[in-house]
């Protein structure tokens, strides 16, 4: 079971059967995946296929220098063409494709056993409580769009410091042609319960633009 199933020729039994496994146990895999990571169906069905597209590379590029640098080349392409995924989406395509490599070397065991036992991992290190913590979840994204002509230095720090336990500016963007600034702040709430309260008292200073509180953590949301 734990022995390679290539000899010094690849014949095509022991390729289907490698493509067999590979593709069973992505299968299962994206299915187990699915249960954490938030993603596109379709997604999933890619890294179901993943551990064998990389097996099948690995098999037939093996002993070939040249071909596996013109390969090489080829992921590096779809790689900076594609939008950046979040962590769990990253770590899901770097699982499949780790368990593509024993596939393509023909340990069809040792790939389905690290293909399935990481995600299993994935999905119980997921749901341990051990890394959510409580001072992480209260920290908020504040968004606050200002007209140009509103000095911002100091503009709501009285507020700040009526509702807030602590806030750090993130940072300061131009927006609408340059006709707005959007400041960024990182917040903690002192009563949650007052968050309306706060974001009323915001709009009476900014002239009704938008405004937005978000949770700190989330990709994409620092601007």
């Amino acid at each position: 079971m734990f022995d390679s199933i290539y000899t010094a020729s690849v014949t095509a039994n022991q390729f289907f059967l490698m493509a067999a496994a590979a593709i069973l146990s992505g299968v299962v895999y994206g299915y187990l995946m699915s249960f954490r990571v938030k993603a596109q169906p379709r997604f999933f069905v890619v890294c179901g296929l993943i551990p064998f597209i990389v097996g099948t590379v690995i098999t037939f590029v093996s002993g070939s220098i040249g071909a596996g640098v013109a390969f090489g080349g080829a992921f590096a392409l779809i790689r900076f063409r594609s939008a950046q995924g979040s962590a769990d989406e990253m770590a899901a395509v770097f699982i499949a494709m780790a368990a593509g490599v024993p596939f393509g070397m023909g340990y069809v065991g040792y790939g389905v056993i690290l293909l399935l036992s990481m995600g299993v991992l994935f999905l119980l290190l997921s749901s341990l409580p051990v890394f959510d913590h409580k001072a992480l979840r209260e920290e908020k994204l504040l968004r606050v769009t200002i007209p140009e002509s509103m000095e911002y230095a100091d503009a709501f720090r009285e507020l700040f410091t009526k509702y807030l336990k602590s806030y750090d500016p993130c940072g300061v963007k131009t927006v609408g042609m340059g006709s707005m600034f959007r400041l960024s702040y990182r917040v903690k709430m002192k009563d949650p319960a007052q968050e309306k309260a706060f974001i009323d008292e915001i709009r009476t200073r900014n002239g009704n633009l938008e405004i937005a509180l978000l949770p700190y953590a989330e990709p994409g949301n620092e601007l």
